[in-house]
């Protein structure tokens, strides 16, 4: 019987948010899962503030990994595969962290690169469907992986460094996020998007990774979408936005049964996903339960211990013949759109002269409201940069990024101050009558510092040379490039 239905293996995948274990009885073909866990870690969260996993996170991980390892004892599972992504891939001591779980648990955990990742991903996220010309979307807290195939064949994949806790962390910084933040965003992804260039088009899109599968439920318990439905239109997704945006996370996690952590990410994956799909001029996806780990699970049955070497799942993206499966260039041209370089030429001067056109108004000092526009203008230009980054000269790219980043942080602290002097006006105006000498007083300290911070930003645009700065922003992308 146990040869029948397959030996028992166990996967665990250490992606950036989750840590996923799964137990099944294992055949080339079929899983007959017998355990399915999620951890919610957050390694992402510490690798993105100080580039290292954190003493708390790397408890985090061993303890997991433990229980893990103690599971699937228990059923017996032989071997126990662990493969981590991008957290673990950039964090500068991501090497102790995996030899301190070797060293307690004696399980070896393979750092897989971007492309193992998607093909992986691709296995696992197509298992049980019937698609055999399928493209497939993978998004994670710290990456995101595209794979398109043909006959069941997998004819192009990229792996980008973008997923949804770098998205929330670098832009929405507010519970729930401002339509201001949101934007921004939206700013970043769609420059991003844009200049992805995806072979092919197929005619169906499969979507996995822990932010699909939380907007799937959420369409289902908030929108009354069919529970035994695993497909989201470019409304649903829509709606799942407007909702994430209006609530804050501890609202969605209560009404909805999310996590505390998936609901404060959930619009950062939205956003990437609704972003990708206007990109593939799709109108619905396919969102599936199913990932990398299951994609561990099978091709180890099919390929046994050499199964990271193998062709099918160690894609070459380095050769560039016509009989390669794989282009190495993600952003490149497409005959339907501008080329990246024209893209880039265009937006970043666009975007550069949308921030300084304010230079003026705010100089004069009369406009409250031209400081924040100017503000806006200054994180639009930035997320452009973000999504071209990639792709500058190091040395234009960065001097210019700082100069717009040093007028951003003063003219927030002067639209801060703005804000905060407007707030206790109004709460002076309808206090009590004991309490506003003291709200007088704040108020007038306010001012007075309002005073300082505004001069020290008008002696600071004064000396920056709009000129120069736009033509540094203009020379980021090489020619030809």
């Amino acid at each position: 019987m146990q040869k029948q239905r397959g030996n028992t293996h166990a996967a665990i995948d250490i992606g950036s948010n989750t840590i996923h274990l799964i137990i099944a009885h294992c055949t080339p073909d079929n899983l007959d899962i017998i355990e399915d866990k999620t951890a919610e870690v957050h390694t992402e969260e510490s690798v993105n503030a100080t580039g290292d996993i954190s003493q708390e996170k790397r408890d985090s991980i061993l303890s997991t990994i433990q229980q893990y390892q103690d599971i699937a004892r228990q059923h017996g599972a032989n071997p126990i595969l662990a493969v981590a992504t991008e957290a673990i891939r950039q964090a500068h001591n991501s090497q102790d962290v995996l030899e301190d779980v070797k060293r307690q648990t004696g399980i070896q955990i393979n750092v897989i690169r971007g492309n193992q990742e998607a093909a992986l991903t691709f296995y696992g996220a197509t298992y049980g469907m019937d698609l055999p010309n399928v493209g497939v979307l993978d998004v994670g807290g710290g990456s995101t992986e595209l794979i398109t195939a043909k006959k069941r064949q997998i004819t192009w994949l990229t792996s980008i460094s973008i997923g949804s806790e770098w998205v929330h962390d670098r832009y929405l910084h507010s519970n729930p996020p401002t339509q201001e933040e949101i934007d921004v965003a939206r700013t970043f992804l769609q420059t991003y998007w844009k200049g992805m260039r995806i072979p092919q088009r197929p005619p169906a899109w499969v979507v996995t990774g822990s932010s699909a599968s939380a907007l799937l439920k959420l369409a289902q318990q908030a929108f009354g979408l069919n529970s035994d439905s695993d497909r989201l239109t470019c409304d649903d997704l829509m709606r799942c936005e407007t909702l994430l945006s209006a609530l804050p996370a501890e609202d969605i996690a209560r009404r909805y049964e999310q996590s505390l952590e998936r609901a404060r990410i959930l619009l950062a994956g939205a956003l990437i996903i609704h972003e990708a799909t206007k990109r593939l001029q799709l109108n619905e996806i396919r969102v599936s339960s199913h990932g990398l780990r299951e994609g561990v699970l099978l091709t180890y049955s099919r390929y046994g211990e050499n199964w990271l070497d193998d062709p099918a799942v160690n894609v070459d993206t380095t050769r560039q013949k016509a009989s390669s499966p794989v282009r190495k260039q993600a952003l490149s041209v497409d005959p339907l759109q501008e080329t990246f370089t024209q893209s880039a030429q265009r937006m970043l001067p666009q975007a550069a002269k949308k921030f300084l056109d304010w230079r003026d108004e705010v100089i004069k000092g009369q406009d409250p409201e031209a400081v924040h526009k100017m503000r806006v203008a200054s994180r639009r230009l930035r997320a452009v940069m973000d999504a071209f980054e990639p792709f500058c000269k190091p040395k234009p790219f960065k001097n210019s990024y700082m100069s717009v980043k040093q007028v951003a942080d003063l003219l927030g602290i002067v639209r801060d101050t703005d804000v905060m002097i407007q707030h206790v006006t109004e709460e002076l105006e309808q206090g009590p009558a004991e309490e506003k000498a003291g709200a007088q007083w704040f108020i007038d300290r306010l001012k007075s510092y309002h005073q300082k911070q505004q001069q020290q930003l008008e002696t600071f645009i004064q000396h920056l040379d709009a000129v120069a700065l736009k033509r540094e922003i203009a020379s980021c992308i090489p020619k030809g490039a």
